[in-house]
C-alpha cells in the first residue's frame, strides 16, 4: 500500500509541488554515478582515518567508537551492501576488531550514543557469525531490559542511535521482549518526556529535548524542530520498520509517524533542494545543510523503494534534494562540505559552509551514505 499527499497538503505545498515538478526534468543520477560520488566521498574518509582505531582529538580525546563513528559505519555498511569491495569490509571490521567489539563506557551503559557501534558489529555478526562480535552488545542491551527504567532516551537523536539495535537483536534471537522494550522506551520519549513528550501530533515533527518544548519559540515564533534531530527519527522509523516483524502490534505504529512526519516534511524543502537546519524557521540559520537533508532523502527513497510512498509524487522531491547535496556539497577529493557540527539546536556548529569543517567529519559522511544507498536503488541499481 502506497501513500500519497492528500488534498489538504497538496493545497499547502501547492508552490513547493509545482517547483518540485519542474526540477523533476532533472533526472536523478544513474546508479553507477551515485556509486562513484559514494565511494569518492568514502574514500576521502578512509584516506584521511587508515587507521579505524585512532582517538578523535576535537575539545578533548575520545575513543573512536563513539556515536559520530557509529553513524559513519552505518553507512560505511549501506554502501557495502550494494558496492562489495573487500576494502569496505576490511576498514569496519578493523573498527570493531581495534575496539575489542566493545562500547563506549562499557557494557552498562545506558546511553544510546554509546549503543550506535552495536548496529555495525551486528551487520557484520550477519556475515561473519562471530559471536564475539556482539557479545558486548547484547550484554549491554540485556542489562537495560533486566531493570524497569524506560526513560533513558531523553533526546531525539537516541531513537536513532539504539532503536536499530534493539530490533537487530530481537530478529535474530527470535526474542520479542527486545521489540517490546524498545516500544516502551520509544513510547516514553514519544508522549512523557518534556511533560507530554517530544512528539507533536500537530505538526508531526519532534523537538529536539525537553529544552525546545513549548513555551521554547523560534526568532519567528515558531516552535523549533532542529533538522538533523528529525532526520535523526526518520532514521530510526525506516531502520525499526525495514527489520521489525510487520506482525508486531506497534508496527503500524511507528509507519503511521513516519507518513506524518514525510508529509509534513515535504512542503518544508526549500527551493534550494534542501531542508534548512531549523525547519518552521528558514531564516534562523538558514543557510544550505546537508545531515538533516541527506536524512530525509534516505527516508523517503527507503519509502519509494518499499511501496510506502508513491513513486511519481516522491521522486521529484528525493531528486531535486540528492542533486543538490550531490552538486552543492562534494568536494573534488571528497570532503563534504555543509554539515552543521554536533550539537542539539540550528545555533549549533556555526558557521556552516562548503568550505568549513565541522568538529567531526564522520557523521555527515554517514548520513549521505545512507542517502546514497537507497538513491542507488531508487535508479535502478541492484
Amino acid at each position: 500500500m502506497t501513500f500519497q499527499l492528500n488534498l489538504r497538503s497538496i493545497c499547502v505545498a501547492g508552490s513547493f509541488l509545482a517547483l518540485a515538478s519542474c526540477s523533476s526534468t532533472k533526472k536523478l543520477s544513474a546508479p553507477n554515478e551515485v556509486i562513484t560520488v559514494m565511494e569518492k566521498t568514502n574514500g576521502y574518509f578512509m584516506h584521511k582515518w587508515p587507521d579505524a582505531g585512532k582517538t578523535i582529538i576535537t575539545n578533548k580525546e575520545r575513543p573512536s567508537n563513539i556515536w559520530t563513528r557509529g553513524v559513519y559505519y552505518e553507512g560505511l555498511m549501506a554502501l557495502y551492501a550494494i558496492d562489495k569491495k573487500p576494502a569496505f569490509y576490511d576498514y569496519a571490521n578493523q573498527w570493531g576488531e581495534k575496539h575489542q567489539w566493545g562500547l563506549s563506557r562499557g557494557i552498562e551503559t545506558r546511553n544510546a550514543d554509546n549503543h550506535c557501534a552495536g548496529q555495525t558489529y551486528l551487520d557484520l555478526y550477519m556475515i561473519d557469525k562471530n559471536e564475539a562480535y556482539i557479545k558486548d552488545i547484547k550484554a549491554s542491551i540485556d542489562l537495560m531490559k533486566a531493570s524497569d527504567k524506560i526513560d533513558d532516551w531523553w533526546w531525539i537523536d537516541a531513537l536513532q542511535m539504539a532503536m536499530p539495535v534493539f530490533v537487530k537483536l530481537g530478529v535474530l534471537y527470535n526474542d520479542t521482549s527486545y521489540f517490546s522494550r524498545m516500544y516502551d522506551m520509544y513510547a516514553y520519549t514519544k508522549y512523557k518526556h518534556g511533560g507530554n513528550g517530544l512528539y507533536n501530533a500537530q505538526d508531526h515533527l519532534w523537538w529536539r529535548d525537553k529544552d525546545f518544548v513549548p513555551p521554547y519559540k523560534e526568532p519567528n515564533g515558531e516552535d523549533c524542530y532542529w533538522s538533523r534531530g528529525n532526520g535523526w527519527v526518520v532514521a530510526a522509523l525506516v531502520k525499526t520498520m525495514a527489520a521489525l516483524p510487520a506482525s508486531d502490534s506497534h508496527y503500524a505504529e511507528y509507519k503511521q509517524d513516519y507518513l506524518d512526519m514525510i508529509q509534513a516534511l515535504v512542503p518544508l524543502q526549500q527551493p534550494t533542494g534542501l531542508w534548512t537546519a531549523s525547519l518552521h524557521d528558514k531564516n534562523h540559520f538558514g543557510g544550505k545543510e546537508i545531515t538533516g537533508s541527506a536524512l530525509f532523502v534516505y527516508g523517503m527513497a527507503w519509502g519509494v523503494n518499499n511501496g510506502l510512498l508513491d513513486r511519481k509524487t516522491y521522486l521529484p522531491i528525493i531528486t531535486k534534494g540528492w542533486n543538490a547535496i550531490v552538486k552543492d556539497a562534494v568536494h573534488a577529493d571528497g570532503k563534504l562540505g555543509y554539515v552543521q557540527g554536533t550539537g542539539k539546536e540550528p545555533k549549533d556548529g556555526q558557521p556552516v559552509g562548503f568550505d568549513s569543517t565541522p568538529d567531526f567529519e564522520d557523521y555527515g559522511l554517514g548520513c549521505f551514505l545512507l542517502a546514497g544507498s537507497e538513491v542507488y536503488k531508487l535508479a535502478g541499481g541492484k
